[in-house]
């Protein structure tokens, strides 16, 4: 039997236990061995008075801008609760940051008008540079801890934005000391880390402990740009980033990786291999 890609790689995952099955499955598929420690923690605001203002004037909005799955599943339950139906959005265009979130939408019956090419802030306002929204009217639905870039993006570009916090991220409590006996035991192939929050309470949770120390062979996997640049900010050293920003792209580059890493090893390469990938992303 030909052995997989990712056989014999003890793989972390650290996002949400409600969004890990999909990954989970995808490396289990490649032959990895699967350990899910949930870093994050998914949760509605604290109140919902500025969503529920938002959804009352819908009809003056022209844009609807989605940057998460999350966003659209907490924004149409909400949505659900006010009694109204994916209909309160027809007079909108909407966009959303990437194929994940634009799925989320397809499955509400939703058109989604735009979709960035890089699935991140900067790509939207590159998208909006296109069609003029000098004077439109743009909501936002975000999580509570997000960047500034986009909606003061948007308002430099002459558009009037609403931001709205329809979820909040939180670290779960415990997992420090199993977290820190899988490090410390060398039970840890690949870390993987697809947003900055999961990074952050990676960190958190290891505060006092040499990270440098307990990172030492393991491989760091980030799902994009902006989550490897807060991992790099903490020491961290980024082996790993598609191109795609997806849970997809990811696998598909440690696959990538991996298979490199195997070919160098037959050809004797493997220390020179190691350092040259340490110096960037994989392709």
């Amino acid at each position: 039997m030909r052995e997989k890609p990712l056989s014999g790689k003890r793989i972390l995952i650290t996002r949400a236990q409600k969004q890990s099955s999909e990954f989970s499955s995808l490396l289990k598929k490649n032959g990895a061995e699967v350990i899910e420690l949930p870093l994050i923690e998914i949760v509605p605001p604290r109140s919902w008075r500025k969503v529920d203002r938002a959804i009352e004037r819908l009809k003056t909005y022209d844009w609807l801008i989605f940057t998460s799955a999350n966003g659209v599943d907490f924004f149409f339950e909400r949505l659900k609760q006010r009694r109204k139906t994916s209909r309160a959005l027809s007079s909108l265009k909407i966009g959303a940051i990437g194929p994940a979130t634009a799925s989320r939408l397809a499955e509400r019956k939703v058109s989604v008008h735009l979709i960035p090419k890089k699935f991140i802030a900067e790509s939207i306002l590159e998208a909006f540079k296109r069609p003029s929204i000098e004077g439109k009217k743009i909501l936002l639905a975000r999580a509570h801890k997000a960047r500034d870039l986009l909606p003061k993006g948007l308002e430099a570009m002459g558009a009037k934005v609403d931001v709205i916090e329809v979820y909040r991220t939180l670290k779960p409590r415990g997992g420090r000391r199993r977290l820190k006996t899988l490090l410390k035991e060398g039970k840890v192939d690949v870390i993987t880390f697809t947003s900055s929050s999961t990074v952050t309470h990676f960190v958190e949770l290891l505060k006092g402990d040499h990270l440098k120390d307990l990172l030492h062979g393991v491989t760091i996997a980030s799902i994009g740009p902006v989550t490897s640049k807060t991992a790099r900010q903490w020491g961290m050293k980024v082996q790993i980033e598609p191109e795609e920003y997806t849970i997809m792209g990811l696998t598909r580059a440690m696959v990538r990786y991996f298979k490199k890493v195997k070919r160098s090893r037959k050809m004797g390469t493997q220390t020179e291999f190691g350092t040259s990938m340490n110096k960037g992303r994989v392709k």
